[in-house]
């Protein structure tokens, strides 16, 4: 059984599609394949890479991983409004029982990144997801002078420039393998 995980997310510079490329690497070390999609904003597709989400890949996928820049220690205005839109699939409880997780970049070490992570939890779990973070376990976790939480991957630019420090991918990979492994596990047992 291969587990499909949609990676969900919003990047206007490049840093939050950077964490989601390492996530996909951590989905498939573990045998998963990763749905890269992402949001429109004012009408503009946010990536010319990859597909523009839509309520059916919530319906296909085995888990969910959400992504954004920290606006305000809140997510981005177009994946909140995706999931404003999403009551249908929420009533017929499409996402209840699936692995969740999220992660976040910002400009500065007090960007809002924790708040941000926590306040993209909140839909997962009105649509019934269980959430998973990075155990404490991840060394890369334990070691970094950049992003990486228990709560979710997270990039800091001001720490590690424009592109992903060593810490910041490890952690974004761990992140992608835990939750395609427990979805795997939970696909395995329906």
């Amino acid at each position: 059984m291969t587990a499909r995980v949609l990676v969900l997310y919003y990047s206007r510079h490049g840093a939050t599609q950077q964490l989601a490329d390492a996530i996909a690497d951590g989905i498939a070390s573990v045998g998963g394949e990763a749905l890269m999609r992402t949001v429109t904003s004012a009408g503009e597709p946010a990536s010319q890479r990859d597909l523009t989400v839509t309520l059916a890949d919530l319906e296909q996928c085995d888990a969910l991983i959400m992504g954004s820049p920290t606006r305000f220690g809140h997510m981005a205005s177009a994946l909140q409004q995706f999931w404003e839109s999403s009551s249908s699939a929420w009533l017929r409880g499409v996402l209840v029982d699936k692995p969740g997780a999220v992660f976040t970049s910002s400009s500065s070490m007090h960007g809002g990144q924790e708040s941000t992570l926590l306040s993209m939890m909140v839909p997962l779990l009105h649509h019934g997801m269980l959430i998973t973070g990075i155990p404490y376990t991840v060394p890369a976790i334990q070691t970094t002078a950049a992003g990486g939480t228990p709560y979710g991957a997270s990039h800091v630019e001001h720490a590690a420039g424009n592109q992903l420090s060593q810490h910041e991918r490890q952690a974004a990979q761990a992140l992608g393998a835990r939750v395609a492994q427990l979805a795997t596990q939970l696909t395995a047992r329906s």
